[in-house]
């Protein structure tokens, strides 16, 4: 690679880039197979817009970045401009709070990230050969646009380990969560993974598993174009009712699911308890190239361990039979631990434009990592593994 001018450019519509050099950043092994991270496609962040799940409004206004050189698209970023935390899964509220009690203006920000997805995955989409110097591009550009229009800070969140150590050598803030991830452990099916518990959590998780599948119907898993119009009309009343639960309103549009339908049917995988040819509860997986990323979930009857069942035991069978090495089952949730789904450290980058805020914010980041790490250390020895095999995959 030469010396060449890098050329940035920020666009508000996805239609601005050409699909085939999205992808060719963003998910270059996608012609050889599925894609790593589904998230980041052409076709899943073009839904986000299309369907109005992003965009006016929604307080998630797009300005994807595009790096070019000698007219080659190398680099690519989903850059927001955010005038909430909202669908952010990890979150910067205290930041907020703190920043507007010291006379500033928080919002709007920018944030490099796939909306209301806590799946980590690259956040600075480079084509191959082109990792480095692309990922700076990206990054100088994006700080760039917020200095030049007085934002007060940028974000990128559920970024990889890899891209969070060569954005904190840029000078960006590194932060550290945890999530629960199910790993497969070369598992020839169920049983297997229950040899690896302890007595008491396969009894426990045997137990869970007969219980949910007492309900009173069946649990059913459709993927590609077994999906049909019945089956897309229930996850969205499923997801309707989560998501007003849980955040006042749901974040996707009907529309998107619609879209769904037609470009993303092949990523996805739903789970359902069907009872007397009527859909009572479901969950939406995204799948990835060797990881199953669960992500929504819902019911209109409530019955014992189901949400166990069907958000978490199923794509633990799912993830076996097709040789996955990971099931991802999204944020927050201690009752994952003791189902098999072991704390990870997630990660995210950020810089602010004050210099004291950006101080004092560094001096907390490092402090809660140190948390981080002992609260993933603590979590992982009450896991339900025998101790022999948590040493193993320690």
């Amino acid at each position: 690679m030469d010396g060449s001018t890098i050329e940035l450019s920020a666009h508000r519509s996805l239609s601005a880039i050409d699909p085939a050099d999205w992808d060719a950043c963003a998910c270059p092994e996608a012609a050889t197979g599925r894609p790593v991270d589904p998230f980041t496609t052409y076709r899943f962040l073009k839904a986000l817009e299309d369907s109005g799940s992003v965009g006016a409004g929604t307080g998630w206004e797009p300005h994807y970045l595009c790096a070019r050189q000698d007219g080659e698209v190398i680099a690519v970023a989903p850059l927001y401009g955010k005038m909430h935390s909202q669908g952010e899964y990890m979150f910067d509220h205290n930041f907020a709070h703190a920043y507007e009690r010291s006379g500033g203006q928080y919002y709007p920000k920018l944030q490099i990230a796939v909306p209301f997805t806590p799946a980590t995955g690259r956040r600075f989409l480079t084509r191959p050969g082109f990792e480095v110097a692309g990922m700076a591009a990206l990054v100088q550009g994006a700080v760039q646009i917020a200095a030049d229009n007085e934002l007060s800070s940028l974000h990128a969140t559920f970024c990889t380990e890899a891209e969070a150590l060569a954005g904190a050598e840029m000078g960006l803030l590194h932060r550290t969560a945890q999530q629960y991830h199910w790993a497969n452990d070369g598992y020839a099916d169920w049983e297997g993974f229950l040899a690896a518990l302890s007595s008491r959590k396969r009894k426990t998780l045997r137990r869970e598993r007969r219980t949910a599948q007492a309900f009173g119907g069946e649990i059913v898993q459709v993927a590609g174009d077994a999906i049909e119009p019945h089956h897309w009309d229930a996850l969205w009343t499923f997801y309707q009712d989560t998501g007003a639960r849980k955040w006042g309103q749901p974040y996707l549009t009907r529309a998107f699911f619609d879209i769904a339908a037609e470009t993303l049917k092949d990523d996805i995988l739903l789970v359902f308890a069907e009872s007397d040819g009527v859909l009572v509860a479901g969950a939406m997986n995204m799948i990835g190239r060797d990881t199953l990323y669960g992500r929504y979930w819902g019911c209109t009857e409530h019955h014992p361990c189901l949400h166990f069942e069907i958000c978490y035991y199923q794509a633990i069978d799912y993830a076996i039979a097709h040789g996955m090495k990971r099931v991802e089952a999204g944020a927050q949730g201690e009752h994952k631990l003791a189902r098999g789904y072991l704390p990870v450290t997630t990660h995210s980058l950020h810089w602010f434009g004050d210099a004291g805020f950006r101080q004092a914010v560094a001096d907390y980041l490092e402090a809660e990592r140190s948390a981080v790490d002992e609260e993933i250390e603590v979590l992982t020895s009450y896991g339900p593994f025998r101790k022999a095999q948590v040493e193993e995959q320690e």
